[in-house]
């Protein structure tokens, strides 16, 4: 069954035993690690599940990463995030991979900078954030993780300072590694609801417990939240999207679907229950209708 998000501390406890107590000390603020340094006592991959923290990843080497309900092959030099939203794993490293990690909760930004990493176009929803890099990128950003590393481990008192911003640079320049039709103008009216929309929708995933229950299913909902005339959201939403509200619902709670039917132990009438269908042939029905096969098909 799909357990509640992994805590930065349960993370380090599981991951980590061996760090020294001067080495804990920073839990809940910001580390950083050399994968080739973890691979050792690494024999399996981690959890399918959704952590409550930040993690940004160059990866040198060949392996395959699940999102959600989807996998993504990666080849080479790759810089990957993975975010408090979206559970994930990753296939168990081979002896000749490389690279870095660092690992940092929201509030590593929010305290000082007031970044809100959610309003950025990396972390948006339907954002692919996997980008295979060219040399001359995996150099500057592999010089970027030998900065804070070093920073890190000095007694610089600035040092955290220093480190948020190369943890801002690796994430704008993953920006702009992102084709410019990739990321979101939100200039206009239509946009900004779609944007506000699109955040409430989000905020309601993954389901990581039988006491989760979606319960925004329709416009009308939505609509009531956001203090608007549902006629006025779908009309937005369409103008800056071009699909209809209730396709968009569709399609978040189907790939739901997929990730709880692939990834947990749950039984159909469960899943149906959690996703908030009052019966399970209607559930049935609506996955079948959007992804061609009955759920304990797709199963």
């Amino acid at each position: 069954m799909t357990k509640s998000a992994e805590s930065l501390e349960a993370f380090y406890k599981h991951k980590f035993p061996e760090l020294s107590i001067d080495q804990k000390k920073d839990i809940g603020q910001f580390n950083v690690f050399r994968i080739e340094d973890r691979i050792q006592s690494q024999t399996t991959s981690p959890t399918y599940i959704r952590r409550d923290f930040y993690k940004i990843m160059l990866y040198r080497g060949n392996n395959v990463f699940h999102y959600g309900d989807g996998s993504i092959e990666i080849k080479g030099n790759t810089l990957l995030f993975f975010n408090p939203q979206v559970p994930y794993t990753y296939d168990p490293m081979t002896p000749d991979t490389s690279g870095y990690f660092c690992v940092f909760r929201d509030e590593f930004f929010k305290e000082n900078l007031r970044l809100n990493l959610n309003n950025l176009p990396l972390y948006s929803s339907g954002a692919k954030p996997v980008f295979n890099l060219e040399d001359h990128e995996c150099e500057e950003i592999r010089e970027i993780f030998e900065k804070i590393i070093k920073e890190l481990n000095s007694h610089y008192i600035y040092k955290y300072e220093l480190i948020r911003n190369y943890v801002s640079e690796l994430i704008f320049l993953a920006i702009k590694l992102q084709p410019p039709e990739n990321i979101s103008n939100h200039t206009n009216a239509s946009a900004r609801i779609t944007n506000v929309f699109t955040e409430l929708l989000e905020r309601q995933f993954p389901i990581v417990s039988m006491s989760q229950r979606f319960e925004f299913r329709t416009p009308k909902v939505f609509a009531d939240r956001l203090a608007v005339h549902v006629n006025y959201l779908n009309r937005a939403i369409k103008q800056a999207t071009g699909r209809t509200t209730t396709d968009l619902i569709s399609e978040r709670l189907v790939a739901e679907a997929k990730a709880l039917l692939k990834h947990t132990n749950w039984n159909i009438g469960e899943i149906s229950y959690a996703l908030g269908f009052e019966d399970q042939a209607h559930f049935n029905n609506f996955f079948k209708k959007h992804a061609k096969f009955n759920p304990s098909s797709y199963r």
